[in-house]
């Protein structure tokens, strides 16, 4: 895939369950998510998905296995 321009670029964005996925910058994020980042290379997306997704459980699971039993 070629890389987008540096004005539409690549774009962050996470659901209510916490999870990430890269998107088109020129695109509205997909109804139930919201962008985090614009205008990123894809490669920059994917460092900072790297770096802040690092409990690949959605949430409602992480939250479920912390309550008492």
């Amino acid at each position: 895939m070629a890389e987008r321009t540096a004005a539409t670029g690549w774009t962050v964005v996470v659901n209510h369950e916490e999870q990430y996925s890269v998107w088109p910058g020129d695109r509205p994020a997909p109804a139930g998510w919201r962008e985090e980042s614009r205008h990123c290379t894809r490669e920059q997306c994917l460092e900072h998905i790297a770096r802040v997704w690092t409990d690949m459980r959605p949430l409602s699971l992480r939250n479920r296995m912390e309550r008492p039993a």
